[in-house]
């Protein structure tokens, strides 16, 4: 059993907190926010893949539409366009907004 001493205590909480943290609290939060922007332009990055550079790039509304309707004359139904927050341009899908 430990010693029930304060002293003894608070020695023993700040070997784990230096242990835990590297020896400073000061910077824990803005390492979380750091971890989190991180994370957030992970996800970003991800989004803009699925949803732009993958895909064929239209410039006008009506040259998408075009191509979907060759899309559906060859058997190709269920197509939707969408115009594109990442690069202004227009592209196909095949899950329409709802």
């Amino acid at each position: 059993m430990g010693s029930k001493k304060r002293a003894a205590w608070s020695k023993a909480k700040s070997e784990f907190l230096g242990a835990a943290t590297g020896g400073d609290m000061s910077d824990l939060f803005a390492r979380e926010d750091e971890r989190r922007d991180a994370l957030n332009a992970e996800r970003d990055e991800a989004w803009r893949y699925k949803s732009c550079e993958r895909k064929n790039r239209y410039d006008t509304r009506a040259e998408a539409e075009a191509v979907m309707a060759d899309c559906e004359n060859r058997g190709r139904r269920g197509l939707a366009c969408y115009k594109c927050e990442y690069c202004g341009g227009w592209h196909l899908t095949s899950h329409p907004w709802k």
